[in-house]
């Protein structure tokens, strides 16, 4: 995106291996920890563009390979053959629930440990899948705030909002095929009395913020990125 942003893959230790996960340091060379959640299709190319956005805000990213027991690297399109297998990824993840759990609480210790965070706070921020994901690191580590993007799933684990303190964001699509309004409206009650904000666009549809899939609505995914930098801006920094 630009060579303001000093970007790199490093490797990550856990139980069994180690797996890789997509850096990207601010101009300033520090800041903030931003942990950044894959969407299904992997760190492809769009998310590490959004590691770079986030980055030039202002923000150290870093972006795991969540799906690296089964297919490390992988990137994938949106599409076709693409998207079945990165449903079939999907799949074999959300069967291992521990191993989720424990690459969350290894990414985000990795975060907090580097350097350029140095004492700095550290949030959640993940899209579909990693929504979910960002959901679950507000709910099980020490990040101190979340945001997700249309995660589906949240809805079937609301028994994790006991454990939340930190702030939250949500953000829903209105014509969403894989999150109903009624699992919204679970959330919304869920969160009820919770540092938590539950935003919903109407004329968005799942995946809005991607610009690379076909589903990316622009006035949705810019309203929603200003929600997110100043809720991120007001707890992170």
């Amino acid at each position: 995106m630009t060579t303001a942003v000093e970007t790199s893959w490093i490797s990550l230790p856990a139980a069994g291996g180690s797996f890789d996960a997509f850096l990207a340091l601010p101009p300033a060379g520090r800041g903030p920890g931003l942990l950044l959640m894959q969407e299904i299709f992997g760190v492809n190319e769009h998310i590490r563009a959004v590691a770079e956005q986030y980055a030039l805000d202002g923000f150290v990213v870093l972006a795991p390979d969540v799906f690296w027991r089964q297919a490390p690297r992988v990137e994938l399109g949106y599409e076709g053959e693409d998207r079945q297998r990165a449903l079939a990824l999907m799949q074999g993840y959300a069967a291992a629930p521990n191993d989720a759990a424990a690459d969350i609480a290894t990414s985000v210790a990795a975060l907090r440990a580097r350097a350029e965070v140095a004492g700095a706070k550290v949030g959640a921020l993940g899209y579909c899948l990693g929504g979910r994901l960002a959901y679950m690191a507000a709910a099980l580590t020490d990040v101190d705030a979340a945001v997700a993007y249309y995660g589906g799933g949240i809805h079937d684990q609301l028994h994790l909002a006991t454990g939340i303190t930190c702030p939250l964001q949500f953000h829903y699509a209105g014509h969403d095929d894989h999150i109903p309004p009624a699992a919204v409206a679970r959330v919304r009650a869920a969160m009820a009395g919770k540092p938590a904000d539950v935003f919903e666009y109407p004329d968005g549809h799942h995946g809005f913020n991607c610009w690379a899939r076909a589903s990316y609505h622009a006035p949705s995914a810019a309203l929603a990125h200003g929600r997110t930098l100043t809720f991120l801006a007001q707890t992170l920094f």
